[in-house]
């Protein structure tokens, strides 16, 4: 779920039945589970009781409850009181409630809402796509990072998957060359435009955070693709293990639909060495 400005509140306050209904599709579940597959590889979980996490944009608190079982204390940031209410019902059903605080505002005001370096692991997941300057908060968000073993964990749309959703999905040839420079598309969920990222667009943005790259993987790199014939649900997990493997190769990553990536602050010492 995303954190963008006042004026577009009431469409994600408005789409929380929506937005929670889309997480238990296929589609859904398979971008949740695959982000989350992926910040586990890097979670600095040697001392686990004692981390705290920062989940803006929590929406319906999929990714907080899961946080919050491997003990972590978590807050969720969203703009929506009607997802933070999803949130908190999810919390108590998953008994993790007094692990997660819930906390309403916008995410272009995280500098002004946390202190600096509170958090060792801060999720920004399909966010950046509705803010109207996603820098802002990306520099906030690396702010907010405890030290250099601490995690920012940022997934975006692709500007590559919208264009081969319009090619091989739509058949549309005319929206796939659009697509090839576009900035902006049309948001299916909740309405309205959403940004779209190239590569080069959104390492410009998080070299200017200052953030230094763990790793980078693909979501969704052929699971909108498949053909009618294989069942999404029946062999999920069959598509899962296929999705894992793809989206740790560089030459299949680069046209999921979706980017994923593994971030932290520099070491100063490795920066002055460079």
């Amino acid at each position: 779920m995303n954190m963008s400005a006042s004026a577009d509140s009431e469409r994600f306050q408005s789409g929380a039945n929506k937005y929670a209904a889309y997480l238990e599709t296929p589609e859904g579940r398979l971008r949740s589970d695959l982000a989350f597959a992926n910040l586990h590889d890097f979670l600095p979980l040697q001392a686990k009781e004692q981390l705290c996490a920062l989940d803006l944009g929590g929406g319906t608190g999929a990714a907080a409850v899961r946080l919050a079982r491997l003990g972590m204390h978590v807050t969720v940031l969203d703009c929506s009181p009607a997802m933070l209410d999803i949130t908190q019902r999810a919390a108590h059903e998953a008994g993790v409630a007094e692990k997660i605080a819930l906390k309403h505002g916008e995410a272009a005001q995280l500098a002004s809402l946390f202190p600096a370096r509170s958090f060792d692991v801060i999720l920004c997941h399909n966010i950046l796509e509705y803010l109207n300057d996603p820098g802002v908060v990306l520099r906030a968000a690396a702010h907010g990072l405890r030290d250099l073993s601490s995690i920012l964990s940022v997934l975006v749309r692709r500007q590559a998957g919208e264009v081969l959703k319009a090619a091989i999905r739509a058949g549309d040839l005319d929206a796939a060359e659009n697509s090839l420079t576009a900035e902006w598309g049309e948001e299916s969920l909740y309405g309205g435009r959403v940004r779209l990222f190239s590569t080069d667009s959104l390492q410009r943005m998080l070299k200017a955070a200052s953030l230094a790259m763990i790793a980078e993987r693909g979501v969704r790199v052929v699971a909108d693709y498949l053909p009618s014939a294989v069942s999404r649900s029946a062999e999920y997990e069959r598509i899962l293990e296929l999705e894992r493997k793809l989206g740790m190769r560089p030459e299949f990553a680069a046209v999921a639909r979706y980017a994923h990536y593994l971030l932290r602050r520099p070491d100063p010492a490795i920066e002055d060495r460079g």
